[in-house]
């Protein structure tokens, strides 16, 4: 039996004729700087071939999935690959149900549920039905009349089946929210201000050409009706006619009300007018959360059931003294606690009913408990929950299914991970290897390495500067080996954290303070936190303390000091920022016309460079025939984009070169003008390092590129589309693009976790990029796990000290060196670590 993965030859993407061999049953961590080539090794070159041969084997078509660039890959195994990506974005998709465990309970709750009689009050454990399924899960639709009867008076009552236990059917959703547990109302006052006209910005979300359209079409309605409109008069001093025009417009029944006998008009130019509140709602109803305005609505606990989810009858069946609406509220650390009780004082009538469901299902929640989510309720929205909970959820579920012999392969599992809770993912992933599967774990988090049996380091460099292997064996091995990009920077790591903790100072910022007052969102205990304005403030603690809920869920919802809020008392020291700017992890853009040479706007320079060249004059060619996005000078077989599509009937489409301009997006003739030998289809092919030097001195380009370039950012080609890239590149670029557009003024910028992805070597290129934003003016707030990050900046907030219904305190505030005195501070004792 071959006791290795043996990869021979190696090709895919920028991936030099990789060979290398990966020792079976062992835990191996593929480590290396941002875009090296650890993804294609492990998921476009491992997983897809492992995913082909299994097909193959099964003698299913293999087509459907390419066969990647490689001579050979000797000794594979079956694969599981766990990824990062929240799936299921449905509302009522929630940690209970893609867990199983809610179904389980409903199962035991319809078996063993306690429920008061409507007529006597007398409380009584129905007895069984003897046709019911006893298969968990199973929802077919129950004989409606089925009903029970009460033991004291007799009286019959309709009898509950899992089905009542359940928030997604008509037989158990509150009526108010419809099993949501939360009804959205919109905050009109963020959508308006009484004090201004619309001119002066009464409504807020109206801007420059939008505000002038949107005024001309009320002009033009209230010529239709004869109204008096004048966009110069305070909002305060409409009455009820203006008011309804402007909020709900000409086709709302309000507005109809006030002229039963006028048709409305049939065109916009004719003045059929939304109306500013109608459009928010429609805008939401059609793309949810990722509409623009989302922001602008506020969730409010449901009045019917508070938030339980469930009808009032149902909620009133208890099984150990609690109803299982309370049970998915609370952490699952504390419904584990609850389970193993039940279990213990289960009777032998019950115990015949439901142990084999109850032994499950604390087998489930323990394992979640031991991956370090103990603080999830069964009742957190999946769409709620980050890439790394999402992971480890699937990584709870995968430890119980016993397989053996199978590679695990997984990326970044420590995301999102405290210091504090990564020993206990080390130990599950142990686990699994001792089961005696491989564990291969992308991954840059110093302690996940020391634990690996095996680190294979890709570079040096990344992009066309990497792709190579080099350094495999211990952490220690890789330590004393100078080809070995990961092994030098942590050798020469206590070098310079020793020059940096000399240099180091702590800026003082302007003085004024962003102040949350009485937060108590979610988990939040009636908090109060104050956030330096002029600083580099980290938002620290362990997962599910609370931080998300605190920055982006209050703070980043902007407003003015004096409106009302939701989640807490207030929120004061807007006036002094000027923009908010939100930067997560979710892709920049979706359209794969755009590229880094387009987000970045140096593009735009590009054309103007070549349509300034006097070929380019001489032959009529303007800064418009330079665009491949436009009609002119672009190939019109491929639209300027380079490849075509080609149908492959029943299996998945291609992507083919085009072949008439042959990949180069370009007609000829703008092919011919070159500047120093190259057309602008061979400079849109260079890497951002390589275009340096020839676009040097051109003052619209040579910030950016240097720039880009300072922040570890070189390796990208210019024509790369920007779909193709990570997160953390993501975040990086378009930093990096706020810092190049020049102003004075004050911007808050808002980061969740922009380390994650990146090496250690990269994040020292990010903290370059987040100093200059503060040295620039701006504020700049990072929530983050990675000391390299927090121990760098002016100032930490430190909440917990647990995480779900243990967190929500601020149990820190001040300078790192500060933080790490503070002995009830989870980060302080790390931080103590990597100051020292």
């Amino acid at each position: 039996m071959n006791p290795f993965i043996e990869i021979r030859g190696a090709r895919e993407n920028n991936l030099k004729d990789v060979t290398l061999r990966i020792p079976k049953h062992k835990l191996v961590v593929l480590t290396g700087p941002s875009g090296s080539g650890k993804s294609t090794l492990a998921m476009d070159t491992l997983q897809r071939e492992c995913q082909r041969q299994y097909m193959e084997s099964m003698g299913m078509t293999s087509d459907a999935i390419a066969k990647p660039k490689v001579d050979a890959i000797v000794g594979l195994s079956p694969s599981i690959s766990v990824g990062q990506h929240v799936t299921n974005r449905n509302p009522r998709s929630t940690v209970g149900t893609v867990t199983d465990i809610h179904t389980y309970l409903r199962v035991i709750y319809e078996k063993l549920g306690e429920r008061p009689c409507p007529h006597c009050g007398h409380r009584f454990v129905p007895s069984p039905d003897p046709m019911a399924s006893s298969a968990v899960g199973d929802d077919q639709v129950e004989d409606g009349h089925a009903s029970v009867r009460c033991p004291q008076c007799e009286g019959t009552m309709e009898r509950y089946t899992r089905r009542h236990f359940s928030y997604n059917t008509p037989e158990g959703a509150c009526e108010g929210c419809d099993g949501l547990g939360h009804t959205v109302s919109l905050n009109l006052d963020a959508v308006f201000d009484q004090e201004k006209s619309l001119n002066e910005g009464g409504v807020t979300i109206w801007f420059d050409a939008w505000l002038k359209y949107n005024v001309s079409i009320m002009k033009a309605a209230a010529d239709h009706y004869g109204l008096t409109f004048d966009p110069d008069v305070p909002l305060k001093d409409y009455n009820a006619v203006q008011r309804d025009l402007l909020y709900y417009g000409v086709e709302s029944e309000s507005f109809i009300a006030h002229y039963p006998d006028v048709k409305p008009p049939k065109s916009v130019s004719g003045g059929k007018y939304e109306g500013v509140v109608t459009g928010i709602w429609r805008r939401y109803k059609e793309k949810g959360g990722e509409s623009g305005e989302a922001a602008l609505f506020q969730e409010e606990t449901c009045a019917v059931c508070h938030g339980a989810r469930l009808k009032a009858a149902i909620r009133q069946v208890m099984v150990g003294g609690a109803a299982i609406s309370d049970i998915s509220g609370w952490a699952l650390q504390n419904a584990l606690f609850w389970l193993e009780r039940l279990m213990g004082e289960l009777q032998p009538d019950a115990r015949e009913q439901v142990e084999s469901l109850l032994h499950d299902l604390i087998v489930r929640t323990g394992r979640i408990v031991d991956v370090g989510l103990g603080y999830l309720s069964l009742s957190r929205q999946s769409i709620t929950l980050s890439g790394g909970e999402a992971q480890r959820l699937r990584l709870a579920s995968i430890i119980g299914s016993g397989l053996t012999g199978v590679l695990y392969i997984l990326d970044e599992p420590t995301a999102g991970l405290h210091p504090r809770d990564t020993a206990g993912l080390i130990q599950v992933l142990q686990q699994l290897r001792d089961l005696g599967n491989t564990v291969l774990v992308i991954e840059h988090d110093v302690e996940m390495m020391r634990a690996a049996d095996h680190v294979i380091d890709m570079g040096p460099g990344a992009g066309s500067f990497g792709g190579r292997v080099v350094g495999e064996g211990t952490l220690k091995e890789l330590m004393a080996n100078p080809e070995s990009v990961t092994g030098t920077f942590l050798r020469e790591e206590d070098v310079r954290r020793l020059g940096a903790a000399q240099g180091r100072r702590r800026r003082p910022g302007t003085g004024q303070v962003l102040q949350v007052r009485d937060a108590y969102e979610r988990n939040l205990k009636h908090i109060d936190v104050a956030f330096p304005l002029g600083c580099l403030v980290a938002l620290t603690g362990v997962s599910g303390s609370g931080k998300s809920t605190l920055l982006f869920d209050l703070v980043a919802a902007g407003g003015r000091d004096e409106q009302q809020r939701h989640g807490c008392a207030s929120i004061t020291g807007f006036g002094a920022i000027d923009n908010i700017v939100t930067v997560d992890q979710s892709p920049i853009g979706r359209m794969s016309r755009s590229n880094v040479a387009t987000y970045t706007d140096v593009f735009t320079a590009m054309r103007n460079l070549y349509a300034g060249l006097p070929e380019a004059k001489q032959a009529g060619l303007t800064a418009k025939h330079f665009s491949f996005n436009t009609p002119g000078g672009r190939c019109e077989h491929c639209q300027g984009l380079g490849v075509v599509p080609m149908d492959m009937f029943f299996l998945p489409g291609l992507e083919v070169r085009c072949p008439v301009c042959r990949g180069k997006r370009f007609q000829d003739e703008v092919l011919r003008i070159t500047y120093n030998g190259l057309s602008i289809s061979e400079l849109l092919d260079l890497t951002v390092q390589e275009s340096l030097p020839l676009l040097q001195g051109r003052t619209k380009m040579d910030g950016q590129i240097a720039l880009l370039n300072e922040v570890g950012l070189g390796y990208l080609h210019w024509g790369q589309s920007i779909v193709t890239l990570s997160g953390g590149e993501g975040q990086r670029i378009r930093l990096a693009k706020e810092l190049s557009g020049k102003t004075k003024r004050h911007s808050l910028y808002l980061l969740d976790e922009p380390s994650t992805g990146l090496h250690p070597r990269d994040t020292a290129q990010l903290l370059i990029l987040l100093n200059r934003l503060v040295d620039a003016g701006n504020t700049v707030i990072v929530v983050e796990h990675n000391l390299d990050v927090i121990r760098e900046c002016d100032w930490v907030i430190d909440i917990g000290p647990d995480g779900g219904d243990k967190g929500g305190e601020v149990i820190a505030t001040g300078s790192p060196e500060h933080v790490a005195t503070i002995d009830a501070s989870h980060t302080g004792r790390y931080l103590r670590e990597v100051l020292r």
